[in-house]
């Protein structure tokens, strides 16, 4: 599927994205290339749903129990956490107050 030039501005304007000069060719022949995929995907002949997992598991419960298990230990966990505190991870603001 061809994405035209035009077609990426309108889509990075709705997008609030800004691209560089002569950046819109090399966007448009990407999403051209994702876009030509996705419509190879679409002629994939699968099974109707079910089948699969039934032969696949025979009936069988396949989830997981729940059992309990031994936890890391929290020296452990925040070893390799860019920033802790009392316990717990620190982690950038995301949310603006008021909103």
């Amino acid at each position: 599927m061809k994405i035209t030039k035009e077609q990426v501005l309108h889509v990075a304007r709705l997008s609030s994205l800004s691209l560089d000069s002569g950046e819109e060719e090399r966007v448009a022949l990407e999403l051209s290339r994702i876009l030509d995929y996705v419509e190879g995907l679409a002629s994939v002949q699968l099974p109707p749903p079910g089948i699969i997992a039934k032969e696949e598991t025979d009936g069988l419960t396949v989830m997981a129990g729940d059992i309990p298990a031994s936890s890391l230990p929290p020296s452990t966990v925040f070893l390799n956490a860019p920033d802790s505190h009392g316990g717990f991870f620190r982690v950038p603001r995301i949310v603006e107050e008021g909103r």
